[in-house]
């Protein structure tokens, strides 16, 4: 049988004071809370001030992932600079360069990041899957081996333990 607690009383004990704050008290705070606020402002988030938002200078507000993907495109902007740099410093110094060795210049690490990356998507396929097992209690484990050998035009299994 389920026990339920005690029900708490909801009334003053006997020779004690009842609570100050009445129904017209509380009522009255509410009323002079919502008419300062409809001083201060239309909004409900405008308590306090009446002053409209301003833009602030800098990245406009959006969301974070825009953010990320903003800040990676300023990092791979940035990074490109020491790349383009060298390469001109290289034309400059050689004087002439056959178009065809700059191409195959500038496409050799894009084509070595392409080959990295199938390389990679490839490599995880091969890893196993990570398997986290949780018991409680006794548990007994029974791991077995089982080799089959099939040999002959018409096979015929022969299964060891």
């Amino acid at each position: 049988m389920t026990v339920l607690p005690e029900p708490t009383p909801t009334a003053p004990a006997a020779g004690q004071a009842a609570n100050p704050l009445t129904d017209a008290v509380i009522s009255a705070a509410v009323d002079k809370a919502i008419e300062d606020a409809r001083r201060k402002g239309t909004s409900p988030k405008a308590v306090i001030g009446n002053a409209t938002p301003v833009p602030q200078p800098g990245i406009p507000p959006m969301s974070s992932k825009a953010v990320d993907d903003a800040v990676r495109m300023l990092a791979a902007g940035a990074a490109s600079l020491p790349i383009g740099g060298m390469t001109a410093l290289v034309v400059h110094v050689l004087g002439t360069v056959d178009p065809a060795q700059l191409a195959i210049a500038g496409a050799t690490p894009v084509a070595l990041v392409l080959a990295l990356a199938r390389l990679l998507r490839r490599a995880k396929d091969v890893v196993p899957a990570e398997v986290h097992n949780h018991y409680e209690g006794t548990v007994y484990q029974d791991q077995r081996e089982q080799r089959t050998e099939s040999y002959g035009v018409w096979v015929k299994n022969n299964n060891q333990q």
